[in-house]
């Protein structure tokens, strides 16, 4: 752990201690008002206390039936009886019932080192804090309903939005990771925040009726976490079948085993490198392993020639972009990766193919896979060259053609990759522009020479 995180560590964990006692002894200085709303079974502080724990063992239930995402975080649904105890106890029991309440499976098994249970309460317990002093500063809201209601939703807002700053603050200081890419993964989050704020406020309204009576929202509680599996695990079921495909297509080549699979990590270490958006390294996951789905319908007799094809031959190779678009077009749900898929043999000077598009107009994720797909390929043996180079050789090959065949600005971010860590690099060479034809031509007319200059 490095100092920095240290130091933020434990300024939060100080403040954090701070605030809950502050607020701890203002409400037992007003004589438990308003923590006694949560009170149960008796009156005083023993129901008061009879009521935490009541909340406390509600939400440790929520917090250890955790949905692993395919993104590799958890979710729960404990966010909707924290936001009853804002509503109910005010900061000093939203505290409380944070700190116990939030314990995560991981943590009872040892699996989270010390700091990140710290840090896991400092970013829970903190922001449920403020966000209940602001509710409960709120005017009018115990008299009427609605202002009750939409008051807590923006308390919900504030305890969501300081506890993903926090936390983004500290995976940022520990894994270096960019503090913008973390905020733009925690944008659909919100749309939880949406469901479950107003299932805590009723529920908030269940208890102060009948308090076993919240038990009935064990229901839609446990629903609201159905859906969160069910949609993991048909993510990870597209993915699965995606792969499968993709090795299937893969194992029609000796050769190329495993091929699509290694194309798909360094394109997404690129991808990395050039902060490219969630939704663009999930373009690339996948787009590596479809990009040559295509080969599909490329003869034996072509994919597996051992020496040079003829032109024949290369044409039909060379179709292999238009099909892959072609077979996954219907797809709707892989919409993003047909750019990549039809325009991944593009060059840069616009002599690639299918569509000959040139520099910029090639789309930017094409361009990252065309890089990788070509290293991948250089460092491995193939039918026609059964002597794959070194990582240093493709390397040279990669900066020998930046311009030509490869954007430059890639090959810069593969050199920050893991690939090209310790090979030695070396650098960007002057590039020469290689003209089209049609750009030759016009040249030549305006010069007055050539067959332009004829015709006219």
């Amino acid at each position: 752990m490095n100092r920095r995180l240290l130091a933020v560590l434990g300024c939060a964990t100080v403040g954090t201690a701070a605030l809950l006692a502050a607020v701890t002894w203002a409400a037992y200085a007003w004589q438990y008002t308003p923590a006694r709303s949560v009170s149960i079974l008796t009156e005083g502080p023993s129901g008061v206390l009879l009521g935490i724990l009541f909340w406390i063992c509600l939400t440790l239930v929520c917090s250890f039936l955790p949905v692993r995402m395919p993104s590799g975080n958890t979710v729960d649904v404990a966010f909707a009886p924290l936001v009853a105890t804002m509503t109910l106890g005010g900061p000093a029991v939203a505290g409380w019932v944070g700190l116990f309440g939030t314990t995560q499976p991981r943590e009872v098994k040892g699996e989270v080192p010390w700091y990140g249970v710290v840090a896991n309460r400092c970013v829970i317990v903190a922001p449920l804090i403020i966000a209940a002093a602001a509710l409960q500063a709120v005017p009018y809201r115990h008299e009427y309903a609605p202002i009750d209601f939409l008051a807590t939703l923006l308390a919900g807002a504030i305890c969501f939005s300081l506890n993903v700053f926090l936390t983004v603050v500290i995976v940022s200081l520990r894994q270096g990771q960019p503090i913008a890419a973390q905020f733009r993964r925690s944008r659909g989050a919100y749309v939880t925040l949406l469901g479950l704020a107003p299932v805590g406020w009723l529920m908030a309204q269940m208890y102060v009726v009948t308090p076993w009576a919240v038990l009935l929202f064990a229901v839609p509680l446990y629903t609201t976490r159905f859906a969160y599996q069910q949609w993991a695990e048909v993510r990870e079921m597209f993915t699965q079948t995606v792969s499968s495909l993709a090795a299937a297509v893969d194992s029609r080549d000796p050769y190329t085993s495993r091929h699509s699979e290694g194309v798909q990590e360094i394109a997404m270490d690129i991808g990395r490198a050039m902060k490219v958006s969630d939704e663009e390294l999930e373009a690339l996951e996948w787009g590596g392993l479809l990009h040559d789905i295509g080969k599909i319908g490329v003869r034996d007799a072509v994919l597996k020639k051992e020496g040079w094809l003829t032109r024949e031959e290369r044409t039909e190779m060379n179709m292999h972009p238009e099909l892959g678009a072609a077979i996954i077009g219907p797809v709707t749900h892989l919409a993003p990766e047909l750019p990549i898929i039809r325009h991944h043999h593009e060059w840069f000077n616009g002599s690639g193919y299918p569509d000959r598009l040139m520099g910029d107009e090639i789309p930017k994720l094409a361009r990252i896979l065309h890089v990788a797909d070509a290293f991948e390929a250089m460092t491995h043996a193939r039918p026609y060259r059964m002597t794959p180079l070194t990582p240093e050789q493709a390397l040279a090959e990669l900066r020998k053609f930046g311009g030509i065949q490869f954007d430059p600005v890639v090959v810069d971010a593969f050199v920050r990759t893991k690939w090209a860590s310790g090979l030695a690099d070396p650098g960007r060479e002057e590039v020469r522009d290689v003209p089209l034809i049609g750009q030759a031509a016009a040249t030549m007319a305006a010069k007055g020479t050539g067959p332009t200059a004829e015709l006219a």
